[in-house]
């Protein structure tokens, strides 16, 4: 019986994440001959992983971590679990399973870790009192997980990258930059523009952070204007998160009338094959898969320049950059795209070209079982 490569452990914070973003790395290690496992909180898509052949473990992510004892019980279960299926490689994916993952990891003497950062989240946004205590903490507790026997860091941007580096002592030969988690080009087609009113969509959860609040505003100021669009915005509030939208805000836009709400669709690239412009005014990101989707569908981007959002584009040549928080800027920059159709079909065309390049999910897979090879290699 020929002995297989090695056992992978992939802890996420939720199933559905893992799916959406992890599934196809999976699947391709589990086809090089790797024994792998999958960990993440209880959910309603736990099944469709076990569908998918993969042994799945429940570790009690809780959505808000404001409870020291219940949190210190997730650490204790990663431990239990690491020790008990004796993995040859963890991989750590967001941010709780990456800094309680590799602490768990030294205690169970895992051979191997890799932590995929795709992004650093809210508490490198807010500049409160609470924010600057909780940073503090957070270094530490990175400091703490980043000490490890093989080890690397997946980054999907260098600001996170180089934030990090600044914290802790990580050394530049452990990190590795992935651009984002891949697209499968064929479920992505690049399609003609619909005919009609020109479609502008973001599909996002519906936070404030995702730059909602400017999304609905900037549909007003071209509303103003009389500037013919739709404006859709697909997604939903996620009520776990401190900055999710609430019932009210969608009941006022609903009536205000200035931009189509969806909900939650799986369907996006369909949404995209009927849409003319992506947008997604964030305020900080990993690499969005969403904007690595539009690129797929050939269809310009109007998105922030901040970490992550300008990472998934070629600014003025696959879509345009606007500030953060500036409902006007966006405003202007999507009036200008939705005037210039060739503009449009031109970024369109370079954004599917980067798509090949850059974020086919080939390429993305063939990286990490790169990883996993150098890392588990004698």
């Amino acid at each position: 019986m020929i002995k297989a490569p090695g056992r992978i452990l992939f802890v996420v914070n939720a199933p559905e994440f893992f799916l959406s973003h992890r599934l196809p790395i999976a699947q391709a290690a589990k086809a090089e001959g790797y024994d792998v496992y999958v960990a993440s909180a209880f959910g309603e898509k736990v099944g469709e992983i076990e569908k998918q052949g993969f042994t799945h473990h429940v570790v009690p992510f809780a959505r808000r971590g404001q409870n020291p004892l219940s949190e210190l019980k997730t650490i204790l279960k990663l431990i239990a679990l690491f020790r008990s299926l004796k993995p040859d490689l963890v991989h750590l994916v967001t941010i709780k399973p990456v800094v309680y993952g590799g602490v768990a990891a030294r205690f169970s003497g895992v051979n191997a870790v890799v932590s995929a950062v795709s992004g650093l989240g809210t508490v490198f946004l807010a500049s409160s009192i609470a924010a600057k205590a909780r940073r503090w903490l957070v270094k530490r507790l990175y400091a703490a997980a980043f000490k490890q026997k093989r080890f690397a860091v997946i980054f999907q941007n260098p600001d996170d990258r180089d934030t990090l580096q600044s914290l802790v002592a990580l050394e530049p030969s452990d990190t590795r930059m992935i651009r984002g988690s891949g697209v499968d080009l064929d479920e992505y087609p690049c399609l003609p523009e619909p005919a009609g009113k020109p479609v502008v969509v973001m599909a996002a959860r519906l936070l404030s952070d995702k730059g909602v609040f400017e999304f609905v505003q900037a549909a007003q100021l071209l509303g103003e204007r009389s500037v013919p669009v739709t404006m859709r915005l697909v997604g939903s509030p996620d009520p776990g998160n401190p900055t999710s939208v609430s019932k009210p805000d969608l009941e006022s836009w609903k009536r205000a009338g200035v931009v189509e709400l969806l909900g939650y669709r799986s369907d996006i690239a369909e949404q995209y094959a009927a849409a003319h412009i992506v947008c997604l005014p964030s305020y900080r990101e990993g690499l969005p898969k969403s904007l690595v989707e539009a690129a797929a569908c050939g269809r310009a981007v109007v998105t922030t320049d901040v970490p992550g959002c300008r990472d998934a584009i070629t600014p003025d040549v696959t879509g345009v950059l606007v500030p953060a928080k500036d409902p006007l800027g966006l405003a202007d920059a999507l009036q200008s795209l939705i005037q210039n159709p060739e503009l449009r079909h031109e970024m369109g065309r370079e954004g599917r070209k980067l798509a090949e390049e850059a974020f086919a999910i080939e390429r993305i897979v063939a990286q990490h079982i790169e990883i996993y090879r150098d890392l588990l290699k004698p």
